[in-house]
C-alpha cells in the first residue's frame, strides 16, 4: 500500500503547486488605496436650454461668439435695448460689445466659454469719407488678439452690424481705409488663423 499512497500524495502536491501557480497570473488585490488621478474633464461647449419667459422679462436675446475648446461658439445673452434701437449698426454694434468684453457667467465657464476682448475696447461710427456701414474701434483691428477679433467680426456679422451680405467693416482710431471681414466656417472651427478679408474698403464716388 505504501508505493500507492506515495503516488497518490505525490500527485495531489503537483495538484496544489499548480494551482498555487495559476493563482500568481491574477491581479491580486490590495487594502491599500492607488491615487489613478483626476477624472479627465469634459468640456461640453454647451449650455442648459434658456427659459424664454425668463428672457423675455430680462431683456431682447442677441447672440456672441466665445472661445471655447479652440473654437468659436454662439452664446445668447439677454440684452437691455430697446426694440426700435435693433436696427441702429452703432447701438447694436456697442451692445454686442459690451456683451464680448463681460466676464463669462460660472455656468458658461463650467462649460468651458471664455473671451479674449480687452474690456477696454469701445467701438463708434464711421468716419467722414468711410464707406457706409463702417464701424470704427478704438485699436487697430489687426493689433488685436486673434482670437478677440475673430470674436467681434462673427458676432457682429450675424448681426445689424454687418451689411447686406453679412460682411463686417471695421477700422480703427486714426483715419487709415477700413478693411472687410467675414465670418466663415473655417474661422469658427479655427480662430487663430488668419481671417478671411475682403481687402480695403474705400467709399465709392
Amino acid at each position: 500500500m505504501r508505493g500507492p499512497v506515495r503516488r497518490r500524495l505525490t500527485r495531489c502536491a503537483a495538484l496544489a503547486a499548480l494551482c498555487v501557480a495559476l493563482a500568481g497570473c491574477g491581479i491580486r488585490t490590495t487594502s491599500v488605496p492607488v491615487d489613478a488621478g483626476a477624472a479627465p474633464s469634459r468640456v461640453p461647449c454647451e449650455l442648459p436650454p434658456q427659459d424664454s419667459a425668463g428672457e423675455a422679462a430680462t431683456g431682447v436675446p442677441l447672440q456672441v461668439y466665445l472661445v471655447c475648446g479652440a473654437q468659436l461658439v454662439s452664446v445668447d445673452r439677454a440684452v437691455r435695448i430697446p426694440e426700435e434701437e435693433l436696427s441702429d449698426r452703432v447701438r447694436v454694434a456697442r451692445t454686442l460689445l459690451d456683451e464680448l468684453k463681460k466676464e463669462p457667467s460660472d455656468e458658461e465657464k463650467q462649460a468651458g466659454f471664455s473671451t479674449d476682448v480687452r474690456e477696454a475696447l469701445t467701438v463708434s461710427g464711421a468716419h467722414k469719407g468711410d464707406p457706409r456701414g463702417t464701424l470704427r474701434l478704438s485699436s487697430q483691428p489687426e493689433d488685436l488678439p486673434t482670437h478677440a477679433l475673430a470674436q467681434i467680426v462673427c458676432t457682429y456679422a450675424d448681426s445689424a452690424a454687418a451689411g447686406p451680405d453679412r460682411s463686417v467693416l471695421l477700422g480703427g482710431p486714426s483715419d487709415d481705409a477700413v478693411r472687410g471681414y467675414q465670418c466663415t466656417a473655417a474661422l469658427k472651427a479655427r480662430p487663430e488663423s488668419v481671417l478671411p478679408t475682403l481687402g480695403e474698403i474705400r467709399p465709392s464716388r
